[in-house]
């Protein structure tokens, strides 16, 4: 039985992107998964890596209890919108506190390598956008893609890591947005 890990990284809970997440978990439950959440929106937790990697602050229990379901989850669902081309701060903060060395990857003593501690783990990015998906990689280079697809999740072995883009967000039709929940439960039921 697959184990899906969906992760709402929208700071709102009352988002569209709540909407999409639960539109994928209703797709899924019509196949033998296991499903877990994690709302970043309901963590309590800092979000900011004030020292860097100079000094370890300890891992709240929130954060504790995600990477508990990182390591048991098969299939990671990402759902967040993107915001100035990136990623929304309490996102990037749940990622700087949770993807660390030593649970993620681990740099090699005297080696430029590193071991991805993630690896036989897949994912999939869904992400809102105020514009076409092919423009935000035509013209921008899709930089909050890159960033959690090629920095973040390949960086630790997650792979194949596949991205839908949802979108034009911005001034969408309530047929729109239902058009779009039901293509999104089709992903889920496929358990893409």
């Amino acid at each position: 039985m697959k184990k899906i890990l969906i992760i709402n990284g929208h700071p709102n809970k009352d988002s569209y992107c709540s909407a999409l997440a639960e539109a994928y978990k209703e797709g899924i439950s019509a196949q033998h998964a296991e499903i877990k959440e994690i709302r970043i929106s309901e963590l309590n937790f800092e979000p900011n890596l004030k020292f860097g990697y100079q000094k370890r602050i300890e891992l709240e229990p929130d954060l504790l209890q995600a990477q508990e379901k990182i390591k048991w989850a098969d299939h990671l669902v990402w759902v967040h919108p993107v915001w100035w081309g990136g990623l929304p701060a309490l996102l990037k903060g749940f990622i700087d506190r949770v993807f660390l060395p030593g649970f993620a990857f681990q740099y090699r003593e005297n080696s430029v390598w590193w071991d991805k501690l993630l690896t036989g783990k897949t994912a999939h990015i869904i992400t809102t956008l105020d514009q076409p998906g092919w423009y935000y990689a035509l013209v921008y280079g899709k930089p909050s893609t890159n960033q959690l697809k090629r920095s973040t999740l390949k960086f630790c072995g997650i792979k194949p890591v596949k991205v839908t883009y949802v979108g034009i967000i911005k001034n969408s039709s309530d047929e729109q947005r239902a058009k779009w929940l039901l293509k999104i439960k089709r992903l889920g039921s496929k358990l893409r």
